[in-house]
């Protein structure tokens, strides 16, 4: 716009100059101009009237072009949308329920309010019949230390749910009768009284006062990284109930890693299975005076170390407790001066375990039933004092009913080898051979089959049979005096019918 203006003024100077250049200077007075002279006056007006139109013009478009646009109309009011609500996740720390992580406070009520507000929380239908789906919930001890008074029993009927993280221990008015951990209340609603809770990342210090952790009639229950210690009667105890498993945990009365001066004093047991169904899973139980009792069927039992208390000061590795239906499975453990005892076993297998400092296996009588045990592809390793690798307890009766039992192929290494199938050779010249099992047989008196054979190295060609087994003594006779070797193999533990 005000390069317009200045282009204008110019123009108007411009013209005004060559007006006056075109009037005659010489000419005086008024009104006395000549026909020249009032030529260039009119040409005059009619130039002031084409500036005039000119700048009319000039002046109506520097209008248009410095007017303001029209303001643009108001955009309508929208209101702001509600912000979105982000559903609170199912977690909830101990912490904001006033629990003391420094453990010099009791944290009871605290830990018992988010575990109950964890119960009640936001549910996702049902698991089992009876079961309310929690949907994962996890109560977090974020990983402090918590000293609590009570059990922290969980409401039944209740499942997907988690505690982690953290350490609990009991004070010195806690019950000692009670666990730290208990779930162990009952279910009107259903079958079961809880499913899939998990415990993991826990330890948990009894105070020399009751147990760890207590499950009755619960299902699939995981209990993973645990370390329990300072209990008195059961570092984890399984009531009934189906499939709890227990991994990769570390447990022992008191907290030493082998040959503790105290050890003769150890008492507890480190995991009691009195259900079916379980599972016992890369665990450690380094001192009580019973590392596992079993009196439920169906369990299994997987790289397992025991050096709880030895057998020498009156300990046992595993205890198998459920005489005429045991079916339990010992796998790839350790038992380190420890061994197993199983009363009247049916059913039972301790395959590929490794046994240490002169522990055994031991077969106690109840009523006189051994059947369906395998004790096979085991390594024994002792110190040279004649201990048997495997020994019968026979106060209560001697085994009558023995079974398709298998005790073969073990690795012996400064004890003594026992078995149910042992094979002997003798050489000699005359009528008669005699072979002594006694040595090797692991049931006195008592051989279910024999398999025989007779290599004589001259000509004659005797007539012979086996003509007596008796106290583990087998007697091969033949008609005719002969130079011979003689091959026996015996069986105690398989039936054979013709």
């Amino acid at each position: 716009m005000e390069t317009s203006r200045r282009a204008l003024a110019l123009f108007l100077t411009m013209s005004l100059a060559c007006l006056v250049l075109s009037i005659d200077p010489h000419l005086h007075g008024k009104n006395t101009f000549p026909i020249e002279t009032r030529f260039l006056e009119q040409n005059y007006l009619d130039q002031m009237r084409q500036m005039q139109g000119f700048k009319a013009s000039f002046l109506q478009r520097d209008s248009l072009i410095s007017s303001p646009s029209p303001a643009p109309a108001p955009a309508p009011y929208v209101s702001a949308p509600a912000p979105l609500v982000t559903p609170r996740p199912n977690v909830y720390n101990v912490t904001s329920y006033g629990a003391d992580p420094t453990g010099k406070t009791d944290s009871t009520d605290a830990i018992l309010s988010a575990i109950s507000d964890a119960l009640q929380g936001p549910s996702n239908g049902f698991l089992i019949t009876g079961i309310v789906n929690l949907g994962g919930a996890q109560i977090s001890l974020e990983g402090g230390n918590y000293l609590i008074s009570r059990p922290l029993q969980l409401l039944a009927g209740r499942g997907n749910l988690v505690i982690h993280g953290g350490t609990l221990k009991a004070s010195d008015t806690f019950p000692g009768d009670r666990y730290l951990i208990e779930l162990s209340a009952t279910n009107k609603n259903g079958a079961f009284n809880h499913e899939f809770v998990t415990l993991r990342d826990l330890l948990l210090d009894s105070s020399f006062r009751g147990g760890g952790i207590q499950v009755v009639n619960s299902l699939r229950t995981s209990i993973d990284n645990c370390y329990i210690t300072h209990f008195t009667t059961y570092g984890i105890l399984v009531q009934d109930g189906h499939e709890t498993y227990i991994r990769n945990c570390y447990l022992g009365q008191r907290i030493t890693a082998g040959g503790d001066p105290k050890e003769r004093d150890f008492s507890g047991t480190g995991i009691g299975l009195m259900g079916n169904d379980n599972a016992v899973t890369d665990v450690v139980i380094f001192s009580a005076a019973t590392g596992i009792m079993i009196s439920g069927q169906a369990n299994t039992i997987s790289g397992v170390h025991c050096y709880n208390k030895a057998t020498g000061f009156g300990g046992t590795g595993i205890y198998l407790k459920l005489p005429g239906l045991t079916q339990i499975r010992i796998v790839h453990s350790y038992f380190d001066f420890t061994g197993i005892v199983a009363e009247d076993p049916v059913q039972l297998d301790v395959v590929n375990c490794f046994f240490l400092g002169d522990a055994f296996v031991l077969l106690k009588s109840i009523k006189g039933l051994v059947k369906g045990v395998n004790i096979v592809d085991n390594m024994f390793a002792g110190s040279g004092k004649g201990i048997d690798i495997v020994q019968l307890d026979q106060k209560n009766g001697p085994f009558k009913q023995i079974h398709h039992v298998v005790v073969d192929r073990n690795n012996v290494e400064g004890m003594n080898l026992k078995a149910t199938v042992a094979r002997r050779a003798v050489q000699g010249s005359g009528t008669s051979w005699t072979v002594d099992f006694n040595p090797i047989l692991l049931f006195p008196d008592f051989v279910n089959y024999v398999q025989y054979t007779l290599s004589t190295s001259g000509r004659a060609f005797p007539n012979h049979a086996l003509r007596n087994v008796s106290n583990n003594n087998v007697l091969i006779e033949s008609d005719v005096p002969v130079q011979a070797t003689v091959f026996v193999l015996v069986d105690q533990g398989q039936t054979h019918t013709s």
